[in-house]
């Protein structure tokens, strides 16, 4: 498996140091979270975007995918979510990378069958844009979506090759799901898996990686007894949570976890 961190651990960072720590700390690729205040968002241009691009290469570190914001179970019109999306493939493919990342978004306002329906409708129109750039859409386990069932609802619906799922553990250690549980519903779609650590369902502060309640070392074991060969990600969601320790001096050490999880694993 590859390992890769998200720039959500250090927002505003500038790319030219992003790639820096993902080189000597030892990680293969980096998620882009897509925000416009950070340093890479759709609203860059052509010429930004190559350098970006020339950035990582220049490294041999991967764009690993496009962290978006768009919720595509949200109620309301459709056409401003398909815009964000198109916009998200747009700058993924421009970047070279995989993968957007989608949020389901349900919200209360409409039940269950209602937010399914609603992404599964706007998954299945945007899967052709995904078709057109070369860029897989990936719906994250997430929000009103915690768990794999509840992703598989909508993906089920969706029925494409260009939409699958991003499995975020603690979202479906939230939900109440298991790994071999979340896996199962999921491993059609998989596109990649973010983990993360924290201290308990009350305190979701992040922590470095081993230090916490999540079951990494038995989400690794299901996916290396499966034979998955993707990517792990770390999430380390510093953005939302001004007091965590800054993440820089916390990636070799979570690098070595996971290889360490990895190798038992296997």
């Amino acid at each position: 498996m590859k390992l890769a961190f998200s720039t959500l651990g250090v927002p505003g960072l500038p790319v030219s140091d992003v790639v820096w720590l993902a080189a000597d700390n030892g990680f293969h690729g980096v998620e882009l979270r897509a925000h416009p205040e950070e340093p890479v968002h759709p609203g860059i241009g052509p010429a930004e975007r190559s350098e970006v691009v020339a950035l990582f290469q220049e490294r041999g570190i991967e764009i690993l995918g496009v962290a978006g914001y768009a919720r595509v179970a949200a109620p309301g019109d459709d056409a401003p979510v398909l815009a964000e999306i198109r916009a998200l493939l747009d700058l993924a493919h421009d970047l070279g990378a995989p993968y957007i990342r989608v949020f389901p978004g349900g919200g209360d306002e409409q039940t269950a069958e209602e937010a399914d329906a609603t992404a599964a409708r706007r998954l299945g129109t945007a899967a052709e844009y995904a078709t057109e750039y070369g860029v897989r859409i990936l719906l994250e386990t997430h929000d009103s979506h915690r768990t794999g069932a509840d992703a598989i609802r909508v993906l089920g619906q969706v029925g494409h090759g260009q939409v699958g799922a991003l499995w975020d553990v603690m979202h479906t250690w939230l939900g109440g799901e298991q790994p071999q549980e979340s896996y199962a519903a999921l491993f059609p779609h998989l596109g990649y898996v973010q983990v993360k650590d924290i201290g308990s369902a009350e305190d979701t502060t992040p922590l470095p990686l081993g230090a916490g309640v999540l079951p990494l070392g038995e989400c690794v074991e299901v996916l290396s007894r499966a034979g998955w060969d993707g990517w792990l990600c770390w999430e380390y969601e510093k953005r939302w949570y001004e007091s965590a320790p800054p993440l820089p001096p916390l990636l070799g050490p979570g690098r070595e976890h996971l290889t360490r999880l990895l190798t038992e694993a296997a």
